[in-house]
């Protein structure tokens, strides 16, 4: 059977004549955080003072025992590299094993018998993207760092959220596998199901020793109680097993996530077992409907048979240094995902092909991934040496991911084709390649080949054709930028996009984040360490303009200000969503930009860099729950425009009774009713509001609130700048809990005006104090209990301290 030796300790890094200790997997710049090297590159400024590292070449040793590589039993002996990031040379004792230049890639080499010392030599990543640029001609960009002439993360050389840290090293395991006779090279698992039976469909490719030519082996498959068998002649098989009665994998609120165990095993010909792999695989059914309609082209979900609204988020690497992100972090930060009401976790194509880790807790936990293929924001060459390592990385790659049931969609690229029509590439391409080649020919027919059993879209967003602009709302997918960029967020509802695949709106991170972040600094929106950790272009102003659309903007109060980006970011981002889900089935889906933060930064995340949770996140929870409620501008709608969305995602009929109240700013109520919905599973119901209810928008005193089942709608005529809010006044009461939970208290909060988007920033009571509610809008007399952990001994004075709402402008 094979042997496995993980290659972790006895590393060093050699740093100016010096061998520094080094972990591997890691990288250069977590080892010389390590050995005292350099300062924190997240904090402050010093990203600035190690831009040296990502300049320099590298080179890691360790020696190679010739007893882990002599036979012992076996007659050979592989160097295997999940992870070499990214131009390296591999020699044994000054001995040249292989070259790579592919992150994304996964190497392996012979070394049986070798011994000595083990050098991997990384050049600096801007060397080796000068050369290959050299090779194919300039290509445009929309940052100005050379990512798209080296097959890298490309978001080491910084974005609009992240830093420029350009890294090297060994970021995923190094081992020996040592074998003999044969072994298993790939394994593809074709999973599907009808009817109620599953079949698995299992192509094997194996690798043999010279000894073993010609050798008859055989391999042997199970997976629920189904065994089968097969002979091997050559290096190609198939095992199949079929599995009556299956229980079907569905995405998160839609039904179980079972997960069958399917194990393989490489025999010799006396029975013998040589080699085995082992996966958890879910059977289910996934397509993409982009059927033309009267509203344009679709791109409707459908799994197993049923049509979704898509309740999704943007995925970043959770880390600048992706060795950092531990199988328990990845856990953590998708159910945060899960818990925030999230089906889809769209994977982003500057980032990386995640860790196994990532994939299992999506299996588990229901969450399906749309997967990128590695391209964003820029023209790729197609020529060699990248167009090789294209096809080799999408081939390692749709192999490795493709047993994972949450896997729903492959995608070319981010943005190219958007960005090839619209910014202005073709003059300067001037009939260059700029990556078309990959995301319209070479990308569809590896998937096609190698997993058939998955939808293949050709980039996001994409109108499915050049017979549409590649962003047409009206077709396939659209990403939805316009409004952040120079608009209020009031422009969402304007249109109804088929697929929203990338929206989102900006605030800072939490304030214990900030302190962190920035020690010593007196916080301010234009203090030197928060506009470094601003990286978006022209961010603190679109930030303060989309404040001041809707309230005073605050002068020389960072607190305030802080609040303020906060409301209008989770306001901007549930806005797009309740328009958008009242149209369903038009519109298909929103993908939000985005979960998850790799370093402390304002971005548009609702998990900052550190873990903490934004009222973004809070309120993604409130409008993707199954079942939402929401007040619409509809010119259709008769009487006054203004209907109730009855939105059901879930696969029950829904009859809410609807309580409308006309009020005003100071809880007067001038009118009300009572009104029976009905929501088919999956559907919307729209319920128009009677004249009577319809507020006075010359007052500047009135709202509707509707009430359904404990959720919500406001509906407030005026912006927040006109609206005649009273001062706010509220009671507050600290109680411990009842059930004695450690480092828990209740804080109960009752209004006696109206408060509008109330917010207990539980961060600012203690770094480790967490709250289990965003923003609250409560009518006078009405309270609320806001739970807070892990800031036991707080007084009600420290909590008004940590309590912001909405204020008279």
């Amino acid at each position: 059977m094979k042997d496995v030796i993980q290659l972790t300790g006895e590393w060093t890094l050699q740093h100016d004549g010096a061998r520094l200790p080094a972990q591997v997997p890691g990288c250069v710049h977590t080892d010389l955080l390590a050995a005292g090297v350099i300062p924190d590159p997240y904090l402050g400024l010093n990203e600035m003072d190690v831009a040296w590292v990502g300049r320099r070449a590298w080179t890691y040793s360790r020696p190679l025992d010739p007893r882990d590589t002599e036979s012992d039993g076996h007659e050979r002996t592989d160097l295997v590299f999940d992870g070499l990031d990214t131009a390296a040379v591999i020699t044994v004792d000054g001995r040249e094993l292989g070259r790579t230049r592919n992150m994304h890639r996964s190497y392996r080499f012979d070394v049986t018998g070798a011994a000595g010392t083990l050098d991997v030599r990384f050049a600096s990543a801007y060397d080796e993207a000068d050369a290959v640029r050299e090779l194919t001609g300039e290509r445009p960009n929309v940052y100005p760092e050379p990512f798209q002439y080296i097959r890298k993360m490309a978001c080491s050389f910084g974005w609009d959220w992240g830093p420029t840290l350009v890294t090297a090293g060994m970021w995923r395991p190094v081992r020996l596998e040592r074998w003999s006779t044969a072994r298993l090279s790939d394994v593809r698992p074709l999973v599907t199901v009808t009817d109620g039976t599953g079949r698995v469909e299992i192509h094997v490719g194996l690798e043999r020793t010279a000894s073993a030519a010609g050798r008859s082996l055989a391999l042997r498959a199970s997976v629920a109680g189904r065994q089968a068998r097969a002979e091997v002649e050559g290096d190609r098989a198939v095992v199949t097993l079929e599995v009556p009665d299956v229980s079907l994998w569905w995405p998160r609120g839609h039904g179980e996530q079972p997960l069958y165990g399917l194990d393989l095993v490489l025999e010799d010909g006396e029975g013998r077992p040589l080699d085995s792999w082992r996966r958890r695989i879910g059977f289910r059914t996934v397509h993409v409907d982009r059927s033309p309609d009267a509203h344009g082209s679709g791109f409707t979900f459908v799994v197993n048979g049923v049509r979704l609204f898509t309740r999704g988020v943007n995925w970043i690497p959770d880390d600048v240094f992706p060795s950092r992100v531990t199988p328990e972090r990845y856990r953590t930060r998708l159910r945060q995902a899960a818990g925030a009401g999230v089906d889809l976790v769209r994977v982003w194509g500057g980032g990386i092909y995640e860790d196994e880790a990532f994939y299992d807790a999506c299996d588990e936990l229901g969450l399906m991934v749309w997967q990128d293929f590695l391209f964003a924001c820029a023209a790729y060459p197609e020529e060699q040496p990248l167009r090789g390592e294209v096809e080799a990385e999408a081939r390692d790659n749709v192999v490795r991911l493709m047993p994972h049931p949450s896997l729903v969609l492959w995608n070319g690229n981010n943005e190219n084709l958007w960005g090839f029509k619209d910014w202005e590439w073709e003059p300067a391409l001037a009939g260059d390649s700029w990556g078309g080649g990959y995301y319209l020919d070479l990308l569809p027919r590896v998937v096609a080949e190698l997993d058939p059993t998955r939808p293949y879209t050709a980039g996001s967003p994409w109108s499915g054709s050049w017979e549409h602009h590649p962003n047409d709302p009206a077709h396939g997918t659209h990403h939805s930028w316009e409004v952040w960029n120079r608009r209020d967020y009031a422009g969402y509802r304007d249109s109804v996009p088929r697929f929203v695949a990338e929206f989102g709106w900006q605030a800072p991170p939490a304030v214990a984040t900030l302190r962190r972040a920035l020690p010593g600094e007196d916080l301010a929106p234009g203090s030197p360490g928060m506009l470094h950790h601003q990286k978006a272009e022209d961010g603190n102003g679109k930030l303060d303009r989309g404040i001041a659309r809707h309230f005073a903007l605050p002068d020389g109060d960072f607190d305030r200000w802080h609040y303020l980006a906060q409301v209008v970011q989770a306001r901007a981002v549930a806005a797009g969503i309740e328009h958008w889900r009242s149209h369903w089935p038009v519109c298909a889906g929103t993908v939000v930009w985005q979960l998850n933060d790799c370093w402390p930064v304002s971005s548009w995340a609702a998990v900052d860099g550190d873990g903490r949770l934004k009222p973004l996140y809070h309120e993604l929870r409130r409008v993707y729950a199954d079942r939402l409620l929401s007040v619409q501008e509809d010119p259709e709608a008769p009487v006054g425009h203004l209907v109730i969305a009855v939105v059901n995602q879930s696969g029950e009929a829904w009859h809410p009774h609807l309580v409308l109240r006309r009020l005003t700013a100071d809880g007067t109520v001038l009118g009300s009713a009572g009104l029976d919905a009905a929501a088919a599973p999956h559907s919307v119901a729209r319920v128009v509001v009677p004249h009577g209810l319809l507020p006075d928008a010359t007052s500047a005193k009135e709202f509707l609130v509707a009430d359904a089942d404990g959720l919500r709608a406001l509906y407030f005529p005026v912006p927040d700048l006109d609206f005649a809010y009273p001062a706010p006044r509220y009671d507050v009461v600290v109680r411990s809990r009842a059930d004695d939970e450690a480092g828990s208290v209740d804080v109960v909060v009752t209004a006696r005006t109206l408060v509008r988007d109330l917010l207990l920033q539980a961060d600012r009571l203690g770094p480790d104090a967490t709250c289990d509610a965003g923003l609250r809008t409560l009518l006078p007399g009405e309270s609320v209990r806001l739970r807070v952990r892990g800031a036991a001994e707080i007084g009600a004075n420290a909590v008004q301290a940590a309590l912001f709402c909405v204020e008279p402008a």
